[in-house]
This record gives C-alpha cells, sequence and structure tokens, in this order.
C-alpha cells in the first residue's frame, strides 16, 4: 500500500507541475519546470522511486556499495536538473549553456549512472512487468545490437553530430517535441553507451571483453575533439536559432558563444573518456585478480 500511494503522489505531483508550469509560468520558482515534460518526469521519478523500493528489498550483502548508490542518485539528479528546471530557458538561449545541457545528459549524468551498476536494484523495485521485459528475448536481442561495440560507438558519436547539424539543430530547437526527443536520445544513448563500457562483469555476460571497453572509452574521445575543434575555431555564426530567440546574455557574441561552446563539446567529454579509461583498467585488473576475463 505504501508503494501504491508514493506513486500516487508522482503522479499528483507531476500533475501539479503541468499545471503550474503551463498556466502561471512566470510565477515558477527555479527549482520548477520551465516547460513541464512528462515523459522525463515520469522516468526520471518513478525510476528513482524504484531503485530506492529496490535498496530496500534487496539484502545487505547484495545492495551496491555506498558511492555507486551515491553516484546513481547524483546522476538522475543532474538529468532531472538539466531539462526540468529553471535553467532549461537559458539553456535553450545560449549555444554553450545548452552544450552543458547535453554533456550532461550525454557523458556526466550516464557516466555516474554507469558506475552505479543499478540494474538489478531497478528490477527488485521496480513492478514485475519491467522485470519480464528485461528478461524478454526481444528486450536482450536488442541490447545486444545496440551494444555491439562498433554499432554502439557510432550510434554514441552519431547521436552528438547528428544534433549538432545546424539546419536540424534549428528545427529542434524550435520544435518542442523535436527538442524532448532529441534530449531522449541524448540521455539515452549515454546511458546505454557508459553502462556497456563502465560494467563491472567480464564478457559474457557483459557485451564487450575489458580490451575492447577500454578502447571504445579513448575511441570517443577523438569524434568530440575533432567537433570542438570544428565549432571553437569558426569564424561565422553556425547556429542562428540563438539570435533568432534572442541570446540570454546579449553582450556575449554569436562567435564567443560558439568558441566557449565549442570548448565544452572539447574538453570536458575528453576528460569524461579518460576518467571512464581508468575505471575500466581498475574493473580489468579487479576481475583479472578473481580469476576473469
Amino acid at each position: 500500500m505504501a508503494g501504491l500511494a508514493v506513486q500516487a503522489a508522482i503522479l499528483a505531483l507531476g500533475a501539479l507541475l503541468w499545471l503550474a508550469s503551463s498556466r502561471y509560468p512566470a510565477e515558477m520558482p527555479a527549482i520548477g519546470p520551465y516547460d513541464f515534460a512528462p515523459t522525463i518526469y515520469l522516468a526520471i521519478a518513478f525510476t528513482g522511486f524504484w531503485y530506492l523500493r529496490g535498496l530496500r528489498r534487496l539484502a545487505s550483502a547484495d545492495r551496491p556499495a555506498t558511492w555507486r548508490q551515491a553516484c546513481f542518485l547524483a546522476g538522475l539528479a543532474l538529468l532531472y536538473v538539466v531539462t526540468q528546471t529553471g535553467l532549461e530557458y537559458p539553456m535553450q538561449r545560449m549555444f554553450f549553456l545548452h552544450r552543458i545541457q547535453h554533456v550532461v545528459l550525454h557523458h556526466v549524468g550516464p557516466v555516474l549512472i554507469g558506475l552505479s551498476m543499478a540494474g538489478p536494484v531497478i528490477l527488485a523495485g521496480g513492478p514485475s512487468w519491467l522485470a519480464r521485459l528485461a528478461a524478454s528475448r526481444a528486450a536482450r536481442g536488442t541490447m545486444r545490437v545496440i551494444q555491439q561495440p562498433v554499432l554502439a560507438t557510432v550510434l554514441f558519436s552519431g547521436s552528438f553530430y547528428l544534433w549538432l547539424w545546424p539546419p536540424l539543430h534549428f528545427v529542434a530547437m524550435l520544435s518542442r517535441p523535436l527538442y524532448e526527443f532529441m534530449n531522449w536520445t541524448m540521455a539515452a544513448d549515454g546511458i546505454l553507451f557508459w553502462a556497456m563500457v563502465l560494467d563491472t562483469r567480464r564478457c559474457p555476460p557483459a557485451h564487450a571483453r575489458f580490451g575492447t571497453r577500454a578502447a571504445l572509452a579513448v575511441a570517443v574521445m577523438f569524434p568530440q575533439i575533432v567537433l570542438g575543434a570544428v565549432i571553437t575555431f569558426a569564424t561565422r555564426d553556425l547556429y542562428p536559432f540563438y539570435a533568432f530567440c534572442g541570446r540570454y546574455f546579449p553582450g556575449i557574441s554569436a562567435v564567443t558563444d560558439q568558441q566557449i561552446g565549442g570548448i565544452v563539446i572539447w574538453i570536458p567529454p575528453a576528460m569524461m573518456s579518460a576518467v571512464a579509461l581508468i575505471v575500466v583498467l581498475n574493473n580489468m585488473r579487479r576481475a583479472e585478480a578473481r580469476g576473469g576475463d
């Protein structure tokens, strides 16, 4: 019964946030949504609830370490902050702030979630249909395909490039459904990729060997560096949407905005790849000590 009450409260709070943000946007506090996205809210809220319930249901010996629990909750909170709070307003009106949003959605948040090894905990606290879905042949087959190392790398880097193609970027920023879909693809692709790379298990059941995962952590760094450099050194406005809607900081020119955004694309993702490489090598060392892959 307590679980039903919490789920009802999540739905009621979502309805309240939708009503407040749609009817009284000017009165919304900074922690409230600028433009409420029900699918994102429900996904984050219910995932967090299932995770916390899973921790209570699991025996203490089966629970992940405290630092992994903190990583999961921090990663989930970051995804919420950049999509469902007042920060989204300036992030839609400055290119470099929008790049920060996507680095959080595609790298920082997913890396934290990947480190958490949260899957078993979420399944333990989730409804029975979620466990059946995860165990289904269709779901397992899909995961084998999209987490095939080469395809996973292409999807991970390709999604970042795709949404920064100037004509598509302009349309996506004007269309709320396409904008939400863009954010969904960035977060989902990031979580799937980093969960595969940072998996502590040997192969199988993991989808790639530790050496391959270490190579992937490094490989995705270079497309980000190239893209960041191209945008950083551009001498014209590649993304006119931000001039069209009005820059949040009007004193920053289009080229300067792009230069800062290019550095955001260039440096933080490279740092996350370096951190991921260290984690993968440590996971490999621990597996070898246990007689693993």
